[in-house]
């Protein structure tokens, strides 16, 4: 009973209403969720490496470093968006909390690195790289793949895809 009262409480009911978002969509919101978030680490290692001149050559801040694990992240996120569609019938509502709890696990290696001596400038960097993606990632997905209204509501009672209270 517990089990389902949280899932209730999660919004993962397993009867959503709507339908889940097109595939094509879903790859077009994946591209520009990878360009994007790319696009953005770039430039907040830009700006990072003009206001902070210590980071300027942070192993961290390479190319070849964060564009990986971007991607790897950015795929993960644009896999979990159909399941979300899929479980809940508040799906904007339990991704939204989904990204900013990722984004929080995400801060812990960041905050490690901290610790064990790193640059806290170049830290507070990779801090807000990670949250430029939770943000460009989230909005493609739920912008560019929305769950699609169901033909039930389109025409019946028109209530929204995504309740969210």
């Amino acid at each position: 009973m517990a089990l389902i009262g949280t899932l209730a409480a999660l919004k993962v009911d397993f009867a959503p209403e709507h339908k889940q978002p097109a595939a094509v969509r879903v790859l077009l919101a994946t591209l520009v969720a990878l360009v994007g978030s790319l696009a953005a680490n770039a430039i907040l290692v830009g700006i990072g490496t003009r206001i902070f001149p210590s980071t300027n050559g942070y192993a961290h801040f390479r190319f070849s470093d964060y564009g990986k694990l971007t991607t790897i992240g950015v795929i993960i996120a644009c896999l979990a968006w159909p399941v979300v569609t899929r479980i809940s019938s508040a799906p904007r509502w339990v991704f939204v909390r989904m990204a900013v709890l990722v984004t929080a696990v995400l801060w812990l290696p960041d905050l490690y690195i901290l610790v064990k001596g790193q640059p806290v400038t170049a830290v507070l960097v990779l801090m807000i790289m990670h949250l430029a993606i939770g943000l460009v990632t989230y909005n493609a997905l739920v912008h560019v793949a929305p769950a699609r209204t169901s033909r039930r509501d389109s025409v019946g009672d028109r209530r929204r895809v995504d309740r969210e209270h």
